[in-house]
């Protein structure tokens, strides 16, 4: 039988007590008595054993709010707290918003008064956003850049690359002598390419403000002066995205991914537009798999030219030739 003993005050005041001291250290990899696992136990404030149930910490903080949500909607409605800072927004989104419904916190329409002092408030805050050039550029550049990845159907992760691009590039004042849309279109074309889920020049070009040829001169001095690390594009990264706008199936969009690799291994990517060599793909592949696609379907999907398509195809078709499929003449 375990003999457990009581340590008196004035044993604890002489210093005499040799109880054994448990810190943090101790627990952080296992139970003490038996070396098990811990598990916190959030509901009741504890850390416990999982194995013996020795519990090693009680009355603990808790970090969570003070009150529970049962769906989405009425967690957004009871938390307190704002979105996290982004760099998509000039201010980072630290700045306050005020929402344009002339409505109290009940649902109630504002008087006609209370209706004008929000409306100075809006227009101040607004004014108080932007204090200077550089930030009124920002916003305008951020704002572009927003529209434009929402148009191609960009994931938020390129917005945030494109957003630091474009803040590297004012900073570096490379904006005196271009435009802001034309840094803005060089950022988020040089972002998709970073990020692995590219864009064609011509798909940039259709959603931006500046012409082709302003854009690409643009995107090769950002790229140079900033020393952007951009890889040339995968003929890969577009078959997806092509396959899904045809309809084909996914053994057609399997085997076009086989026949980009063929081609890599010998040397016929090189000094190809992927774009071209990822649309023959996507019209080479339904044709082995017997599904019915035209090179004017592709040509308008891919934005490029059926000779293109057509030459190479054929360059496909002799690398992919080694396979032990058929392959039509």
């Amino acid at each position: 039988m375990t003999e457990t003993r009581i340590w008196t005050a004035d044993e604890t005041d002489r210093g005499e007590s040799t109880r054994p001291e448990t810190t943090d250290r101790e627990h952080e990899h296992g139970c003490p008595e038996c070396g098990g696992s811990l598990v916190a136990d959030e509901e009741h404030g504890e850390t416990a054993c999982r194995d013996c149930g020795l519990v090693v910490e009680e009355n603990e903080v808790d970090r969570g709010p003070e009150w529970r949500a049962f769906d989405a909607a009425e967690r957004d409605e009871k938390a307190r707290v704002g979105s996290p800072t982004t760099k998509m927004m000039h201010d980072k989104g630290l700045s306050t918003t005020i929402d344009w419904q002339d409505r109290d916190g009940y649902g109630k329409t504002l008087s006609s008064r209370q209706r004008e002092k929000m409306q100075r408030l809006r227009t101040w805050n607004r004014r108080f956003q932007t204090q200077n050039h550089q930030e009124r550029n920002l916003r305008q550049a951020l704002g572009e850049i927003d529209r434009m990845a929402s148009a191609l159907g960009l994931p938020e992760n390129v917005r945030e690359t494109a957003s630091v691009i474009y803040r590297r590039a004012l900073s570096d004042d490379l904006l005196p002598g271009r435009s802001i849309e034309g840094v803005a279109t060089s950022a988020l074309y040089a972002a998709a390419r970073q990020v692995g889920v590219p864009r064609t020049i011509d798909e940039v070009a259709r959603v931006s403000r500046v012409d082709e040829e302003e854009f690409k001169r643009t995107y090769r001095y950002v790229v140079r002066e900033l020393n952007l690390e951009v890889a040339p594009a995968d003929p890969v990264s577009y078959v997806t995205r092509f396959a899904s706008e045809l309809g084909v199936s996914d053994e057609a969009e399997r085997l076009a991914r086989e026949m980009l690799e063929a081609a890599k291994n010998r040397g016929v990517h090189s000094g190809k537009n992927p774009v071209g060599l990822a649309a023959a793909a996507v019209y080479a592949a339904p044709l082995l798999t017997n599904e019915e696609v035209t090179q004017k379907q592709v040509s308008e999907v891919a934005d490029i030219s059926e000779v293109t398509i057509r030459n190479r195809y054929r360059e496909l078709l002799e690398a992919y030739e080694g396979d032990e499929r058929a392959v039509p003449a």
